[in-house]
């Protein structure tokens, strides 16, 4: 079997750079070793978490609880069978829907799991214990990641878990303990947290999401403490033992977190150890993430490329689609689209983070000048009518070019509203795009205008006083011109004194 463009992974960037290089006219095939097309991304990863996550908020009645007080619920007794379902459903809709994406392109799918024997051949082992041998002028690596499972963490599947085996929930645990606050970790922490799961945070950092504003994690971390989120910052997991059945992690300086569940989330690794490739010429960092060229995603044998998460930052299953359709344009000898200067980082946690372009401990290192706005969402008319009472939107502005550097959101909607932060930075708009233009009313977009505002009140210097103007007498005050504009409605028989 020959292919021009064969994709190992069907995760978010494998199947956009098998559809781009199928669109071009090339035979293409996709691997995946999974039973159904979709990879990480679908089944254990991003789908999966965010579907929990819309399910919680609904059932909980977590958007209401504004108005209804913090004992509102719309299903008073949530089972891991209510918050299962609705992902089955979602998970067999986008399955579907893929399927169809790849038929309607003329792509091929084996199901199997690869390996290389040289630079341009592949042997997959069937499920039924056949092989294929495939050859190909182009292979795109997206194989994507798998959670870290260190030797010295008791994995059971049951009560100490990763973040795959989560998703393979049998009740809900009335206290959970997450280790690691990275972005999977600090998700699935709060959507248990909305569960009204008493949930204890260990980090061995002092500080979490570093490559987030400042001023934005620090309302975040309010807004968990208010609702009885617990930190142990600074600590690491030195042990974990069980009383009584319950895992408990042993800190290093003595300190003990009892709970009925541990999710273990502090990190992954790149899912090459069953891709033989040493055999291809390439070798895996200790993390098991290929090293790429970052203008067109080709590793150092110039036929085989490497995308999404398996190449390591920024693992956004929104960057890894164009880093698949790139490397299928390289490959296939098209031109490369421009890659946006800015683009978007979405954190899924209850409530949502998002942020575009330069935070303040950046602007601040080049320094440039700068002024900053901020909006509480409470502050709008839509947020009143949310029952919102958290929430702010940041925007850092240049005082010299007025031109907006960066957009920081915390708080319901984040993940959407960035975007329009996003096309005035990559369209290079100042300031004066928020002030001069009209946001829909009431919207939690008007954050934009408010934040703008709080930023020119500081940029703008006051206007001096105008020199006051003496009184003219009643009837000497000379004639003015009258506009053009007005000029015709005047009545063509009225005299000059009328």
């Amino acid at each position: 079997m020959r292919y021009d463009f064969v994709v190992i992974g069907s995760g978010p960037s494998g199947r956009r750079a098998a559809v781009q290089a199928s669109k071009f006219g090339r035979s293409v095939l996709v691997i995946e070793k999974g039973r159904r097309v979709g990879g990480v991304s679908v089944h254990t990863g991003t789908i999966p978490s965010k579907t929990l996550r819309e399910t919680v908020l609904n059932l909980t009645g977590w958007r209401e609880r504004g108005f209804y007080g913090l004992g509102y619920r719309v299903k008073p007794d949530i089972g891991a069978g209510d918050l299962m379902s609705r992902l089955h459903k979602t998970l067999e809709h986008e399955v579907e829907t893929l399927d169809h994406q790849f038929a309607r392109n003329r792509v091929h799918v084996l199901r199997g799991l690869a390996r290389f024997l040289d630079p341009n051949r592949i042997e997959v082992q069937l499920e039924a214990g056949e092989t294929r041998i495939i050859e190909a002028s182009r292979i795109c690596v997206a194989v994507g990641t798998r959670p870290l499972r260190p030797a010295h963490i008791p994995f059971n599947g049951e009560t100490v878990v990763d973040s795959d085996e989560l998703l393979e929930l049998k009740k809900v645990p009335r206290s959970l303990t997450v280790v690691g606050a990275g972005v999977i970790g600090m998700e699935y922490a709060t959507i248990f947290s909305a569960l009204d799961v008493r949930v204890t945070l260990v980090e061995p950092r002092e500080r979490f999401l570093d490559f987030i504003d400042q001023e934005l994690v620090d309302d975040f971390v309010h807004q968990l403490r208010d609702r009885g989120m617990g930190f142990r910052m600074g600590s690491k997991v030195e042990n974990i033992q069980f009383e009584n059945g319950q895992p408990v992690a042993i800190l290093d300086g003595g300190r003990r977190v009892r709970s009925e569940m541990l999710l273990f989330a502090a990190g992954r690794v790149g899912a090459t150890d069953t891709l033989d490739l040493q055999h291809a010429g390439l070798s895996a960092d200790d993390r098991g993430r290929l090293t790429v060229n970052p203008s067109t995603f080709q590793t150092k044998i110039p036929h085989i490329y490497a995308t999404g998460d398996v190449i390591g930052f920024p693992s956004l299953a929104s960057m890894s689609m164009e880093q698949g359709r790139v490397a299928a344009c390289h490959a296939c000898e098209q031109p490369l689209p421009a890659a946006p200067t800015f683009f978007p980082y979405g954190i899924y946690s209850v409530p949502e983070i998002s942020t575009v372009g330069m935070n303040e401990e950046e602007v601040r290192k080049t320094g440039t000048p700068y002024e900053c706005g901020i909006a509480r969402l409470r502050e709008t008319s839509r947020g009143h009518i949310m029952g919102l009472n958290g929430g702010l939107l940041k925007m850092i502005f240049s005082i010299e070019t007025r031109r907006l550097l960066g957009v920081h959101i915390v708080g319901e909607g984040a993940t959407e509203l960035v975007h329009i932060g996003q096309a005035v930075l990559n369209l290079g708009g100042t300031l004066d795009y928020f002030i001069d233009n009209t946001f829909n009313y009431p919207t939690l977009a008007e954050a934009y205008k408010i934040a703008a505002l709080d930023a020119w009140n500081r940029m703008t210097p006051r206007r001096e006083p105008e020199a006051e103007v003496p009184a003219v007498p009643l009837g000497t005050a000379p004639s003015l011109p009258i506009p053009p504009s007005i000029a015709p409605l005047r009545d063509a028989d009225e005299d000059e004194e009328g």
